[in-house]
C-alpha cells in the first residue's frame, strides 16, 4: 500500500489539521513526520476547538493509530500537556499513539538558547516561537541530541546533563540577560518524561514497512508550509525542517517509491506569521478584514497572521516541487462579500517579468502583477453541495485548476468538519 502525503503549500496555517480530521476516516495510520510543537493543528467539530502541537490530527478518531515519526523534534512538557487535555474526551492515547525511537527531544535548555539567540540577533530577528526547534535540530544534525530511545538507556540522565551544561555556556556566548530557573524548568521535564515513558515507542521504518506489508492505509501529515521548507523556503526565515514532500521520506523511513497521493492545502488567499518576505501583503482596509473574518491568529502563538491575496506563482512553486497531485482550498467563505478578488499571475522582478519564484522575493526586488476576479457576494457557510456554489467562485476556481494543471478536489467553507465540500 502507497503512503499518501498531507501538505500546506504556503506559509502554514492552511488548515491541514482540519483535513487530515476529514480524511482520517479513510486510514488505519496518521504519521506526523516533522517539525515541533511550534506547529498548531486546529480541528473543529461538535462546537469544540482543539488546537494539537504534536499529536497527529487523527487522535479523534477511535480507529486510527498515529504515529509520531523520527522527524518530529518532542517537547516532553508541551507533550504531557496535549495528553491532559485529550483525557477529558476519553481519549485513549495509550493504544492509539506511539512514537518513533529516533525521534529528539527538546531540553528545556533548547528553548531558553533559542530565546537567546533571538534576542541577541536584535532588529535581525527571524520571528522564532522559542519553543527551542531551531537549536534541537542543531543539536540532531551536530550529532548531540538526546533521542526518544535514549529514555530507555540507563545512562540517559547523564547525557541530557552533560548536553545541557553545554547549551549553558552557549546562552552566555551570546551575551544577553535571560532570566531563568533551570532547576524548576528540569523538575518539570523530568516528570513529563516519565509521563511520556508510558507510551509505547516504535522503530518506526520497521513498522511502516510492516504496516505497508499488511495493506494498511497511511497518512502522512506535515507541520508548517512549504514556503517554510529549510531547503525550498524563503530562508532564512524558515522552520528548521523539510516540510515537503522530501521530508515525509526521511522523517518516517518511507521509501521515495512508496508515495501515492500528495494532497496540496492552500487558502483561498495568503498568510503569514513572523517575519520574511510576502510579495501580495496588504497594510490596507481589504488585509485587516481579511484578518479579522478570517480569525488569523495563530494557533499556538496567538500572533496576528499578516494577510495578502493568492499569489499563484509561489503557489505553482511549491505544487511542483512537492508534486502535488490533488489540491484542496481552503477558508472560501472568508473572501466572500469583496468588491474583487486578486491573484498574482507574476512578478516584475529586476525590470523583467518572471513566472516563477526567484531567489530573492523581497520587496525591493519583486513587485506582484495581479489579475482581478469578480467576487462572490453569498455566505459560503451553509453550503453543502458544489451545485450551490456561486458563479464567482467557480469562475475563481476553474481558473486556478487551469494555471495549476491539478484538480481542487475539496472546498472548505467553515472551520467545522462538516464545512468541507468535494468536488
Amino acid at each position: 500500500m502507497a503512503v499518501d502525503l498531507l501538505l500546506g503549500l504556503q506559509w502554514g496555517d492552511e488548515g491541514k489539521g482540519k483535513i487530515v480530521d476529514v480524511l482520517t476516516a479513510d486510514y488505519d495510520i496518521i504519521a506526523r513526520f516533522q517539525g515541533g510543537p511550534n506547529a498548531g493543528h486546529t480541528l473543529e467539530f461538535d462546537g469544540i476547538k482543539h488546537v494539537l502541537r504534536t499529536i497527529p490530527s487523527g487522535i479523534f478518531h477511535d480507529k486510527a493509530i498515529n504515529v509520531i515519526g523520527n522527524g518530529v523534534v518532542i517537547d516532553p512538557v508541551v507533550f504531557v500537556q496535549e495528553l491532559d487535555g485529550l483525557e477529558q474526551f476519553k481519549i485513549d492515547y495509550k493504544s492509539k499513539l506511539i512514537i518513533s525511537r529516533k525521534a529528539h527531544i527538546i531540553l528545556p535548555t533548547h528553548r531558553l538558547l533559542d530565546a537567546a539567540s533571538e534576542t541577541s540577533k536584535g532588529k535581525a530577528k527571524i520571528g522564532s516561537t522559542l519553543k527551542g526547534i531551531g537549536p534541537t535540530y542543531m543539536d540532531k544534525t551536530g550529532r548531540n541530541g538526546l533521542r526518544i530511545g535514549d529514555l530507555e538507556q540507563d545512562n540517559w540522565k547523564e547525557k541530557y546533563r552533560n548536553l545541557a551544561n553545554k547549551h549553558e555556556a552557549l546562552i552566555g556566548f551570546h551575551d544577553v540577560q535571560i532570566q531563568y530557573d533551570l532547576a524548576e524548568l528540569e523538575k518539570e521535564f523530568f516528570t513529563a518524561v516519565e509521563r511520556l515513558k508510558e507510551l509505547t515507542f516504535i522503530d518506526s521504518e520497521e513498522y511502516f514497512q510492516n504496516a505497508q506489508r499488511n495493506g494498511k492505509t497511511i497518512l502522512a501529515e506535515g507541520a508548517q508550509g512549504s514556503l517554510l521548507d529549510i531547503d525550498f523556503g524563503t530562508y532564512p526565515f524558515v522552520t528548521s525542517s523539510n516540510t515537503t514532500a522530501a521530508g515525509a521520506c526521511t522523517g518516517l523511513g518511507v521509501a521515495p517509491n512508496q508515495i501515492g497521493e500528495v494532497y496540496g492545502i492552500f487558502k483561498a488567499y495568503t498568510t503569514r506569521v513572523g517575519s520574511g518576505p510576502f510579495p501580495t501583503e496588504l497594510f490596507d482596509e481589504v488585509g485587516a478584514e481579511m484578518a479579522k473574518v478570517g480569525h488569523e491568529f495563530g494557533a499556538v502563538t496567538g500572533r496576528p497572521r499578516r494577510c495578502g491575496w493568492l499569489d499563484l506563482i509561489a503557489l505553482k512553486y511549491t505544487c511542483q516541487i512537492n508534486g502535488v497531485t490533488q489540491l484542496m482550498m481552503m477558508k472560501g467563505d472568508v473572501l466572500s462579500g469583496f468588491d474583487s478578488l486578486q491573484v498574482c499571475t507574476g512578478y516584475e522582478y529586476k525590470g523583467e517579468t518572471i513566472h516563477h519564484l526567484p531567489y530573492n522575493i523581497e520587496a525591493e526586488n519583486v513587485t506582484p502583477i495581479y489579475t482581478e476576479f469578480p467576487c462572490w457576494k453569498e455566505d459560503l457557510t451553509k453550503m453543502t453541495d458544489p451545485s450551490q456554489f456561486p458563479a464567482e467562485l467557480n469562475e475563481y476556481i476553474d481558473f486556478l485548476e487551469k494555471e495549476l494543471e491539478i484538480p481542487i478536489k475539496v472546498v472548505s467553507v467553515g472551520p467545522d468538519r462538516t464545512q468541507t465540500i468535494h468536488r
